[in-house]
């Protein structure tokens, strides 16, 4: 150092320093180097981080700093990425490295080797700046959050597979209903804990639905109690935004009660404890069982119950309503009114029709019509030959062509409409004997003839003097004075007043 200090311009080399070395800028640059670096080979620094810069290349610059001086610092790439707290602006942290100078700018720099926050309220001072940063931007959101399945078929762990929180998960899980369990192991503390959180967030929802290895309905992230550095993992900003990007439903049970992380914020359920997260994602088995044999006993109850008020109620209408055949006797009377009473108005019927038919055929019949086209014709001559008008003659040829067709035509029509007639009457008939109380005879039923009346009431039979019973075969006298009586011939049981239809 002495072949660096300059006397001034009073020292003994005179006033101008005529004989002071002369050194370059890098020479005089890398000597303050090496005195630096040489005094201060290594340091522990404390202060607030000020500005914070990350470049595409990894390494990380900051600025740490008090109330009175900035000291610049930088983290190269290899030891950040094995930080297990990131420096974030305003966080009081603890630096250790060592001073070196940058003689591109003339200025001195520390190079961290590690950091670590200043104490439990700087982590809390970080914690509570995260915190509020997610809630701004709805991690924490309500809303959000998805519904546990009642009864899941897969439960996946996120934990550490040699720890006591594993052992008492199954424990509870067997007690209260046994479910496949699939566990990915994961480091629950230090700088591996995070990423190997998220990565099993993120495989356990990778998985397919119907693949090799099941997907789990619901996910447990679990670690026991600790210091706030202990879970300080858990409080990482990627953890939350994985367990909030989880599709399936996520419990978050780190720590004891009073221990509150980042995660339990992020996930769809909190349980205080592990043993918890056992319980909030299954049911007990055995009260399911029971309520369902509660269940089922209701239901025999209300179907019992309701079986024998309707029986109850069907009885009670079964009495209020008559009986079938009852409700047969009104229809059936009616039946046999009508079936008495259609032969005679079968007959009245054709008989009205047989009178139009004549009416009509009369004022149409064909020899009445040439006689009247004749004496026409003989006017229309008449008249021709005193007008002596051969257009006349010519026209009367003509009418009476015309007439000669009419005439023909008439006798096509008149033919064809006495056919259909005739068909009419004949269906009718046969309609009157499919429905006529000769038919109902051949079901067993007589008709009681006194004379030329039927006989519908005792008394009247009883007055009589003579009956004949008529049967689907024939007529048999009763009362008969000889006793004999007379064998009925087919086609006797017409009824008088019925005569020929043509």
């Amino acid at each position: 150092m002495s072949d660096l200090i300059d006397d001034g311009p009073d020292g003994p080399e005179g006033p101008n320093g005529g004989n002071a070395p002369e050194f370059s800028v890098s020479e005089l640059s890398g000597a303050i180097k090496r005195v630096i670096e040489g005094e201060f080979g290594h340091v522990r620094l404390r202060g607030e981080v000020g500005r914070v810069a990350r470049p595409r290349s990894g390494h990380l610059y900051l600025d740490l700093k008090d109330d009175r001086a900035v000291i610049a610092g930088v983290i190269w790439k290899g030891v950040a990425a094995r930080l297990s707290t990131q420096p974030e602006e305003g966080m009081e942290v603890i630096a250790t490295g060592r001073l070196t100078t940058f003689g591109g700018q003339s200025k001195y720099q520390i190079v961290i080797e590690d950091i670590q926050p200043a104490g439990q309220g700087a982590l809390m001072a970080m914690l509570e700046q995260r915190k509020k940063k997610l809630a701004a931007e709805g991690l924490f959101e309500a809303s959000h959050k998805a519904a546990l399945p009642f009864l899941p078929e897969v439960i996946g762990v996120v934990t550490s597979p040699s720890g006591a929180v594993i052992r008492d998960i199954l424990h509870r899980l067997r007690e209260r209903f046994p479910r496949k369990v699939l566990i990915w192991p994961v480091a629950v503390q230090g700088a591996a804990c995070a990423p190997e959180v998220v990565r099993a967030i993120r495989g356990f929802n990778a998985l397919v639905l119907g693949g090799a290895l099941p997907r789990p309905d619901v996910l447990i992230v679990a670690r026991g109690g600790g210091s706030i550095e202990d879970l300080w993992g858990f409080n990482e900003e990627e953890v939350a935004r994985a367990a909030f990007a989880s599709d399936i439903p996520l419990i978050s049970a780190v720590g004891h009660e009073t221990d509150t992380t980042l995660i339990d914020f992020a996930a769809d359920k909190r349980a205080p404890t592990p043993t918890a997260a056992a319980e909030i994602a299954v049911p007990v088995r055995m009260d399911l069982l029971s309520w369902l044999d509660g269940q089922s006993s209701r239901l025999v109850r209300a179907l019992t119950t309701t079986v024998g008020q309707r029986g109850q109620r069907l009885r009670d209408l079964a009495r209020a309503m008559p009986r079938a055949e009852r409700l047969l006797d009104g229809p059936r009377q009616r039946l046999d009114t009508c079936a008495e009473r259609l032969p005679a108005g079968l007959v009245r019927s054709v008989q009205l029709r047989r009178v139009r038919l004549s009416e009509s055929a009369g004022a149409l019949r064909p020899g009445l019509l040439r006689r009247a086209v004749a004496a026409d014709a003989q006017r229309l001559e008449n008249t021709a030959a005193r007008l002596n008008l051969h257009a006349l003659r010519a026209d009367l040829r003509r009418r009476r062509s015309d007439l000669d067709n009419v005439s023909a035509r008439f006798h096509a029509v008149a033919a064809r409409q006495t056919g259909d007639w005739r068909r009419r009457l004949e269906a009718t008939e046969r309609l009157r004997e499919t429905l006529g109380y000769e038919a109902t005879l051949a079901r067993g039923y007589v008709v009681v003839w006194s004379g030329d009346h039927v006989l519908t009431r005792k008394a009247e039979a009883a007055r009589a003097g003579a009956l004949e019973l008529q049967f689907a075969d024939g007529r048999l006298r009763v009362g008969d004075p000889g006793g004999r009586a007379r064998k009925a011939r087919r086609g006797d049981d017409t009824p008088p007043e019925q005569g020929s239809l043509l």
